[in-house]
């Protein structure tokens, strides 16, 4: 079986290629020559999912899979959520999002938080979304170098590490990107 994940984020697909079975060969945008900007304009983080598969499928005719992902944090009352990626402006900039979400924290003392991943599969004429979410805490500073995005300052529930400081292995287990890669493969190995 061949899926498309539409993303052009090489760290996503790093991190599920990981996880997808052998039998499923993964294919990138770049595979299928899919170079421009694909609209992200819903307000929810599974509208933003459902919109990417709807996407490639209409216009290039593979079947697939797409992924948002948002931090939602409890004290900013959800946000930066379906925001994540452009929290701090269009530039997209990983340590420009860390910084404006640590100054709008600020000394607040209620750091939790939630990654949620909605993961839509566009197959033949069905779509079908899976949900992951990993609870968890904003530090005040960041720590790691390893992993994307918001994960130098978020420690999930329980744990002693941020993202960016643990093995891939380990954040796939534990994480919500992995959590919603978990029930999709479930759901894609029940169709052999």
């Amino acid at each position: 079986m061949k899926l498309v994940f539409a993303t052009n984020n090489q760290n996503k697909i790093k991190e599920v290629q990981s996880l997808i079975p052998s039998h499923i060969t993964l294919l990138s945008l770049a595979d299928i020559k899919c170079f421009e900007d694909i609209p992200e304009t819903q307000p929810t983080i599974e509208g933003n999912a459902i919109q990417k598969a709807e996407y490639v499928k209409k216009n290039y005719g593979y079947d697939c899979f797409a992924d948002d992902t948002g931090l939602e944090v409890n004290a900013l009352n959800g946000a930066p959520g379906v925001y994540s990626a452009r929290f701090a402006g269009p530039q997209r900039d990983a340590k420009d999002n860390m910084k404006k979400l640590l100054d709008d924290l600020g000394s607040n003392t209620n750091r939790t938080a939630q990654f949620k991943t909605v993961i839509a599969l566009s197959l033949h004429a069905n779509m079908e979304t899976f949900t992951g979410i990993c609870k968890g805490n904003i530090t005040k500073t960041q720590h790691g170098t390893d992993g994307f995005g918001y994960d130098p300052i978020f420690r999930p529930q329980g744990g002693t590490q941020t993202f960016a400081e643990m093995p891939l292995r380990e954040k796939n287990t534990i994480g919500h990107r992995g959590k919603a890669v978990s029930l999709l493969v479930k759901y894609l190995n029940t169709l052999q």
